[in-house]
């Protein structure tokens, strides 16, 4: 199986199905887990010297985060439904959450040195937009663009209705060249609605020294150390994913295949 095809483990002691860290992926910046809780179950963690994005993909939980009780956030049943909660932590700091229901998370981590305060970000501060046309055509969450504060992390929420295309015409951000380009590892986390579909998701480079296609099933997470990176919904499945970014600078500056990049032209 491809190396950048992570699959989802049975649940720990804690309720862990994924730990994606800069060492197990092979890069530098981004870490990625998620967590599975039973009403009742708790998770603490110390952030170190990395920031933290805890986003409630589905249930309620009790949060605090830098010596701050912020109560109860969360709320939806399923991350296909709008309105996601956050609770960023920064670096050096303690977080730690009570699942007031069965509930899943997402933990999104990057390098950070503690210069924010902790905070929830409320559903009515996400920002959201509708990208592209036809079958292009996607749903986008800004949990944490890179208008909203943080050291690293950029963080997104994408709906692609069923048959259409995402991330796409191909883009991508793997050189360090500002104004036009920044370098961003990134996770996609995905999740399929009905759970038994699949979506199909390539990365590639421009001499194809890297060229795979991925299956990627309820659960999984595809990662992007560099090259273009377009997924599809296949016709009958809507697709969910969670997107995770972070790179030497907070700036997402995007960079189209050429050979794709015609029907951008086009009226």
């Amino acid at each position: 199986m491809s190396k950048l095809l992570v699959k989802p483990s049975k649940p720990d002691q804690n309720g862990r199905i994924h730990a994606i860290t800069p060492e197990s992926a092979g890069w530098t910046y981004v870490g990625f887990e998620v967590y599975r809780l039973k009403s009742g179950q708790s998770l603490k963690q110390a952030t170190g010297d990395r920031e933290a994005c805890i986003v409630m993909l589905s249930g309620e939980a009790h949060v605090g985060a830098g010596g701050q009780d912020f109560g109860v956030i969360g709320g939806r049943s399923s991350p296909f439904e709008p309105d996601p909660w956050s609770l960023y932590a920064p670096a050096h700091s303690k977080w730690s959450l009570e699942a007031e229901t069965d509930c899943e998370i997402a933990v999104c981590t990057a390098p950070a040195e503690g210069k924010l305060p902790a905070r929830v970000i409320r559903p009515d501060q996400v920002g959201q937009e509708t990208r592209g046309k036809g079958t292009n055509t996607r749903h986008v969450r800004n949990i944490l663009p890179e208008t909203e504060p943080a050291e690293s992390l950029l963080v997104v929420e994408v709906i692609t209705p069923s048959g259409h295309w995402s991330s796409y015409p191909p883009h991508k951000h793997d050189r360090d060249m500002l104004p036009d380009e920044s370098l961003l590892e990134e996770t996609y986390y995905h999740r399929l609605n009905p759970p038994t579909g699949f979506a199909l998701q390539r990365v590639y480079t421009d001499d194809r020294s890297l060229d795979e296609t991925l299956a990627a099933s309820n659960g999984d997470v595809v990662l992007v150390p560099k090259g273009y990176h377009p997924v599809g919904a296949p016709h009958g499945y809507e697709l969910y994913y969670l997107n995770v970014m972070a790179g030497p600078k907070r700036i997402w500056k995007f960079y189209n295949d050429p050979d794709h990049e015609w029907m951008l032209k086009t009226a």
